[in-house]
């Protein structure tokens, strides 16, 4: 029986993509290998949204190289967001390449191997999915943000058919799956491109009646298109958790107009005022960019300062990196010095860190209800339905369940308890 082996870095929709290629290859006959060494068949699930990310993904492909060599009927390959329109050029830099396809493509060389062949390979199932499994619901986006490159590799928006995503979601929970993550790279624009422009909040309201499913999550938003009815439906649906990232990037109105996000400051405070005044106990995260062109220290204060105010239950942030063809690496100079964006990147993790410890100090001793998600480390690790990380022991098997866990110890990173009896 061949094997397959899939690498994947960066965000939940590389996570699902990759979930699903594994499901088409089974199905092709292939068995799963955690060693490349051993595989008949290699994936790369690449991302590139910082550079970071892939330089990750290059050093993989060269050290790639000399198995290549040593095994040439291995079959490479490479999808995510590495592959862009010139694939000619991405085969004259990594030859060792068999073949590129763009993120959430059928892999056509496999066509006729066997019964997963044809245009719907990407709603191929895990026949053993996790209790939270991700779901996607829209591709691409229509936001070019500045700084931003995920446009340019997975195209405009395009969103699935509810009744699609309704009869995908039933049949996961007969499988196992307890929770579902909705995705999209700008999930908030789901259904403008439909015949009947369903939106985010009519797809909650089909998801919620699900006998077996307990919780609905979903991501990423974009504050400028969070509507009142999707706000109305999370503080309405009882399986719909109080959960939001909503990235605002930065505090300063002028940094946000050169990034092209399409809001300010003060839109996005009247925002997270309404969210918190219609769902009083919603947990907040936000994403910051530090660094961006031309950011001075008094707009980054205002970052800072912004983050102080609103107190975040997370924040994710990131030095500004170029990334060819955005419209920042055309027309921006990258004048920050880097060991002044690591210093604010630090200055925001502190800051953040004080404001994390705080909040969830607030939960010594409480009884929260967590639904476990695996194994880590010989203790259960489960989740909140705000999200945060819960770890207690248990000699139960308690994959997939709703648990009262008390806690007895609170960190900025995660909490850990017992078992309430």
């Amino acid at each position: 029986m061949p094997k397959y082996h899939i690498w994947t870095i960066g965000c939940q929709m590389n996570k699902a993509e990759s979930e699903r290629l594994a499901s088409y290859f089974e199905e092709l006959g292939y068995q799963i290998t955690d060693s490349a060494a051993e595989a008949d068949l290699i994936v790369l699930n690449s991302c590139v949204v910082r550079q970071s990310a892939e330089s990750r993904v290059v050093n993989k492909l060269h050290n790639l190289k000399t198995l290549k060599k040593a095994r040439p009927d291995l079959t490479l390959a490479v999808t995510g967001c590495l592959v862009n329109a010139d694939i000619a050029k991405l085969e004259q830099c990594f030859p060792q390449v068999d073949h590129f396809f763009k993120p959430g493509e059928h892999p056509e060389w496999l066509e006729g191997e066997g019964e997963g062949e044809g245009e719907g390979w990407g709603q191929i199932l895990p026949q053993r999915p996790a209790p939270c499994t991700y779901v996607p619901i829209i591709q691409g986006c229509n936001n070019f943000c500045a700084y931003c490159i995920v446009p340019y590799r997975r195209g405009r928006e395009k969103s699935r058919l509810p009744a699609e995503i309704v009869a995908e979601v039933r049949e996961l929970v007969g499988r196992g799956t307890r929770e579902v993550t909705l995705l999209g790279q700008n999930v908030d624009s789901y259904g403008h491109d439909l015949p009947d422009k369903p939106d985010l909040a009519d797809l909650l309201h089909e998801l919620n009646p699900i006998e077996g499913l307990l919780r609905i999550r979903f991501l990423t938003n974009h504050p400028k298109d969070m509507s009142p009815r999707l706000i109305e439906a999370i503080a309405k649906l009882d399986k719909v958790c109080e959960q939001l990232n909503l990235p605002v990037q930065a505090g300063s109105n002028e940094i946000l107009r050169t990034m092209k996000r399409g809001y300010t400051i003060e839109q996005y405070r009247r925002l997270i005022a309404e969210i918190r005044d219609k769902i009083p106990e919603i947990a907040l995260s936000t994403d910051v960019i530090v660094g961006f062109p031309s950011e001075s220290e008094a707009q980054f204060q205002q970052t800072a300062e912004l983050l102080d105010r609103l107190r975040f239950d997370a924040v994710h942030v990131a030095a500004y990196s170029p990334r060819a063809g955005t419209l920042a690496a055309k027309n921006l100079e990258d004048d920050v010095p880097l060991l002044e964006k690591k210093r604010r990147l630090d200055h925001i993790e502190m800051l953040q860190e004080a404001i994390a410890t705080e909040i969830n100090a607030r939960l010594q001793n409480k009884v929260v209800e967590v639904l476990v998600e695996g194994k880590a480390r010989d203790k259960w690790q489960s989740r909140t339905r705000s999200g945060k990380l819960v770890f207690f022991n248990d000699n139960s098997d308690r994959l997939g369940q709703l648990v009262n866990i008390r806690i007895e110890k609170t960190s900025p990173w995660s909490l850990q308890g017992k078992v309430e009896s």
